[in-house]
């Protein structure tokens, strides 16, 4: 699918009217070859997609956008980069694939296509995801080279009615404590619940959702995964409080069916004010000041994270990282490379911003007019953020290790196990999986 049918005339209009030249950034940009751009259908399609077309209309530079589902994308990807030749020259990765990818040696490192290729310094880390040692197979600035370039710095956030709040007196919560206290306070069922989870089972939503908890408890997956220590620590005292915690609130605060709500559910929930709280991504922002879309205009507050007891912030990465396939002719590699340079630049991430998107440079969020305008409001949010997110995981077997995650913490939430049953269950898988793997690993005795 080309960017011209991607998105509707009248609104490709309305975008080459919204996007100024950006000179400094168009000043990069060589007259390269027709590059095709493998991407999910997401909530932030429609701003990548504007910045997009701003690049075509700036450098002559042709870009066709190849859009599919979650994981139709996930599954072109992996197809392409198996392939003789690849279909794609640049792929859109979400942090869900990243390891797949780079244990797999299918990316181009950016300094063999350009050895004066750099990631900007105003470019945010996103825990080192653009960097990858084959030898030590980890993600390091210090040791590793760059392998791409983070399109879309996506976590979760706390969305909260603001609204509600002022007529509650209620203070912004900080620990979940805090927000189960405000969401109780806020139940007015079937009006308003006082919190949506994304409790469903699905390729990644109760696992994505309930991850924060998991690590602000200080729990883990594994006991040391940088350190290469797999034991499996998933049945760990923390983790149980983190995911009681997760019940309490699905239980007490929640819809009467919290197991089925996905992210798109929350997201529906939220703009239609049936929803106090919700932890859904950054990029479903957009939608709630969206009067076509959304009943809570001007309503609704954005925060980071609430943390456990004596914990840290932590907020999940669900962002994504543009990289380069090994499979494809140089003259391809050098046009993907060329439309990198530009979107990491300043201009370019300006735009991105401007169409309610995170950024991934640091300077651009703090650009003195974004946080004078109410629109905006999201930023302070993702500054407080960053010092935080984390990664799921970091082996090839994470789609695996998350499919377990999803079935037996969804069991739990729907009634079928105890949460105890439900970790120790899902810490067992998880071990026989690293353990036919090949890893180092062993596990917790279970918890009683």
């Amino acid at each position: 699918m080309s960017i011209a049918t991607a998105i509707p005339r009248a609104t490709r209009l309305a975008a080459l009217v919204t996007f100024a030249a950006l000179a400094p950034a168009a000043a990069l940009a060589q007259k390269v070859a027709p590059i095709t751009v493998v991407i999910n259908q997401s909530p932030w399609f429609g701003g990548f997609a504007k910045v997009v077309e701003a690049y075509e209309k700036e450098t002559g530079n042709k870009v066709n956008l190849d859009v599919n589902p979650f994981a139709g994308s996930a599954e072109k990807q992996r197809s392409s980069v198996r392939s003789k030749e690849g279909q794609f020259d640049l792929l859109v990765m979400n942090s869900t694939w990243l390891a797949e990818f780079y244990h797999g040696g299918f990316l181009v490192p950016l300094n063999e296509i350009d050895p004066a290729f750099k990631l900007d310094p105003q470019v945010i880390g996103y825990d080192d995801t653009a960097y990858w040692d084959p030898k030590t197979k980890t993600n390091s600035s210090k040791t590793g080279q760059v392998y791409g370039v983070p399109i879309n710095g996506n976590i979760g956030v706390l969305y909260y009615r603001a609204d509600l709040y002022e007529q509650a007196g209620l203070k912004v919560p900080t620990t979940w404590d805090e927000l189960l206290a405000n969401a109780r306070k806020l139940h007015n069922p079937p009006n308003v619940y006082g919190m949506v989870l994304r409790g469903a089972r699905s390729a990644s939503d109760i696992s994505y959702d309930w991850m924060p908890y998991l690590h602000s408890y200080g729990g883990a997956i594994f006991k040391d995964e940088k350190a290469g220590d797999f034991t499996v620590t998933l049945n760990s005292p923390q983790a149980k409080q983190a995911f009681d915690m997760y019940l309490e609130l699905a239980k007490t605060a929640g819809p009467p069916n919290p197991g089925s709500y996905g992210q798109a559910q929350v997201i529906q929930a939220l703009v239609t004010g049936k929803a106090a709280h919700g932890t859904p991504v950054i990029a479903a922002w957009s939608q709630m000041d969206d009067p076509t879309k959304s009943a809570v205009v001007g309503k609704m507050g954005v925060a980071v994270l609430p943390r456990g007891p004596g914990g840290q912030h932590a907020p999940t990465l669900g962002h994504f990282i543009g990289a380069i396939p090994k499979n494809i002719p140089k003259e391809r590699q050098v046009a993907a490379l060329t439309f990198l340079k530009w979107f990491q630049t300043y201009d370019a991430q300006l735009k991105y911003a401007q169409a309610g998107q995170p950024p991934i440079r640091k300077d651009v969020y703090a650009a003195a007019d974004f946080g004078k305008k109410p629109e905006y409001r999201w930023m302070k949010a993702m500054v407080d953020s960053a010092p935080y997110p984390r990664m799921m995981y970091t082996v090839p077997e994470g789609a695996q290790i998350v499919s377990v995650i999803e079935l037996r913490l969804n069991q739990a939430v729907i009634g079928e196990r105890t949460s105890t049953d439900a970790l120790n269950t899902a810490a067992a898988e998880i071990h026989e999986i690293m353990r036919k793997a090949g890893y180092k690993t062993g596990r917790l005795p279970d918890l009683k």
